[in-house]
């Protein structure tokens, strides 16, 4: 297998890890406060990221990452991670991956931001017109329903966004999985306190299902599903692999629907259709086109 086919195999099956994320957190966070559950899913993935650091010898970074390195903690290891456990005890799991489907638009415009790219003015229409289509959906369905919820995934999905892009700057100095193992390292002293002090007073009550989501999103979705993502960036293109985060909210509606019985309605499957084609649109025109006497040059 070539290095391109081997980045498009990596990118799919570490969309396909991360699309059981918000199903694996919404029945965790049924029996698991969120904040327990997003300090102890970060605990535990963080010694697995030192086991791994030390094992390959890994080079520390240098002191100029370091603030790089705590944006990409804050977005991906604390931020996203706590924000929809705390959205998901107020909207289901499939309202939830309707925001999602945002997830790369956040990310293309932090990397315009950081980048210092000029888009062309289309990326900014297929932008505000799938924020609109997100808005509108939210609204649609009642005021009451939840505001709170609903302003929590948005704010989760900037925090991702945010932390996807300054990882995929800075794995081109540190390698991919390596970002996400420092970061993790990082993080994990204050992870340590946090979950020892927000540990559950007893874990009878505990159900089986909330421990397999604990062991899902601290295993898969907090560092394999981002060993095979990064490398998939590495090998096959940020910009191409990273279209196949499109297919996320498909993947993660299907298992909302099939493992959480949870009800997929017509107007949900559209939206996130349209959302995915703005996205689509909006990675499209991300980049500049360069003039055709400066390509000759």
């Amino acid at each position: 297998m070539d290095k391109t086919a081997s980045g498009w195999l990596n990118g799919f099956i570490g969309v396909l890890i991360f699309s059981g994320s918000l199903p694996a957190t919404h029945v965790a966070v049924m029996d698991f406060d969120p904040t327990f559950l997003t300090s102890a899913r970060a605990a535990i993935a963080g010694l697995l990221g030192l086991a791994m650091l030390l094992v390959f010898r890994q080079q520390r970074p240098q002191r100029e990452d370091m603030v790089s390195l705590v944006v990409v903690a804050l977005g991906v290891v604390v931020g996203f991670p706590l924000l929809t456990a705390l959205a998901l005890e107020h909207i289901t799991t499939a309202h939830s991956i309707i925001f999602v489907g945002l997830l790369p638009l956040a990310t293309a415009i932090f990397g315009v931001l950081r980048g210092g790219d000029r888009p062309r003015p289309a990326f900014w229409l297929f932008s505000c017109f799938g924020s609109a289509l997100v808005a509108g959906f939210a609204l649609s369905q009642g005021v009451t329903a939840s505001p709170v919820g609903d302003g929590l995934m948005l704010g989760a999905i900037i925090m991702c966004g945010l932390g996807y892009a300054e990882g995929a700057a800075l794995s081109r100095r540190l390698g991919g999985w390596q970002v996400i193992c420092w970061a993790l390292v990082l993080s994990l002293p204050v992870m340590l306190v946090l979950t020892f002090a927000t540990l559950p007073t007893s874990f009878a009550g505990i159900g089986s299902g909330a421990w397999i989501g604990l062991a899902y999103v601290s295993l898969f979705s907090m560092l394999i599903g981002f060993v095979f993502w990064y490398r998939g960036l590495a090998q096959g293109g940020i910009a191409a692999v990273g279209q196949l985060q499109l297919l996320q909210p498909f993947f993660g509606l299907a298992l909302a629907a099939t493992l959480l019985h949870e009800q997929v309605s017509p107007l949900m499957i559209v939206v996130t259709l349209g959302v995915v084609a703005c996205v689509f649109g909006a990675k499209k025109f991300a980049k500049q086109d360069v003039p055709r006497q400066a390509r000759a040059s």
